[in-house]
């Protein structure tokens, strides 16, 4: 017996429903960033920012999230503040946890894999964030490894980023990227930022200088029906980078804290952030910022680029 697949709960903001109906570039914003990546209110702060580039730049912002288990492309101010203020009181949304949220009407900030899904349910091919989430260290005993990468290796929408985070084994991230196909491009660089230096010693195949480079690219990708989405990444300013002994050595401690307190899984991740703000007196907070800032303004010009195409 077989069931007609029914349309997914998905609302668009009007704004964003608009520029989509008459083929703007349009650009994806995740919300965990927002209720567990950042203290509030610079949350906030960070969110309406970023959003404000995104649009300085010729795009409209969509911010992505689950609201009353309705999925969402789009977020008004006040909720975006509400997001906010109730920080990690709200789910963290992964793929896994979609279906849970929806059947039981709540609401949850999404991941960077959950914003993927949203996004290209929606019609939107190009997502900016902060830094992807992928294989952690330890993980060839653990299995730790984030959703993020196996969605960027079967939904077609290309992630601005820079790199991915830090705390994570990069080296493993970019094999796994590789084994599943997923093209890896430096934006105006020949190395794997390390979310926050722009140099995480790892060389890559394939780099890219300008938006409408880019957005070949991506059309090439989903003209020969290949499946997945695309990693851009994209380096941290070097006025804003963060020296790399100081960061290295924040992480080695944040992670042997998050092993002695027995934190894992979707719980790690914001941990460490935390930690590794506090042990930087904050630097790396505002890097994390500036490089959001910057990958929104990158983001904002790839789709911009991508909607002029006549194959777009």
């Amino acid at each position: 017996m077989t069931t007609a697949r029914r349309a997914a709960p998905l609302d668009l903001l009007p704004e964003v429903a608009a520029a989509l109906a008459a083929g703007q570039p349009v650009v994806a914003l995740e919300s965990t960033i927002i209720a567990h990546g950042m203290p509030f209110p610079r949350n906030v702060e960070t969110a309406l920012a970023v959003e404000a580039e995104v649009r300085a730049q010729g795009a409209v912002p969509a911010t992505i999230a689950v609201v009353d288990g309705r999925l969402r492309a789009g977020l008004a101010q006040a909720e975006i503040e509400a997001f906010g203020r109730a920080g990690p009181g709200i789910a963290k949304a992964s793929r896994r946890d979609l279906p849970f949220l929806l059947a039981q009407r709540r609401t949850g900030a999404t991941t960077v894999a959950a914003t993927m899904i949203v996004a290209a349910l929606a019609g939107i091919r190009v997502f900016a964030t902060g830094g992807i989430g992928g294989v952690h260290r330890g993980a060839e005993t653990s299995f730790d490894v984030s959703a993020d990468l196996q969605e960027l290796a079967q939904t077609p929408v290309a992630v601005v980023c820079a790199g991915a985070k830090a705390i994570l084994d990069l080296g493993l991230t970019l094999e796994y990227l590789e084994t599943h196909g997923v093209p890896v491009i430096g934006y105006g660089t020949d190395r794997l930022p390390a979310f926050y230096t722009r140099d995480s010693g790892f060389a890559l195949e394939h780099r890219l200088d300008d938006p409408e480079a880019v957005a070949r690219v991506m059309h090439a990708q989903w003209q020969l029906g290949l499946k997945g989405g695309l990693v851009i990444a994209n380096p941290i300013p070097a006025a804003l980078e963060m020296p790399r002994a100081v960061i290295d050595a924040a992480i080695v401690q944040a992670l042997a804290e998050a092993a002695a307190q027995g934190i894992h899984g979707k719980a790690s991740t914001p941990f460490l952030l935390d930690r590794v703000a506090t042990l930087t007196g904050g630097h790396s907070l505002d890097s994390n910022i500036a490089l959001v800032l910057n990958n929104a303004r990158l983001g904002a010009w790839v789709a911009v680029a991508f909607s002029r195409s006549p194959t777009a």
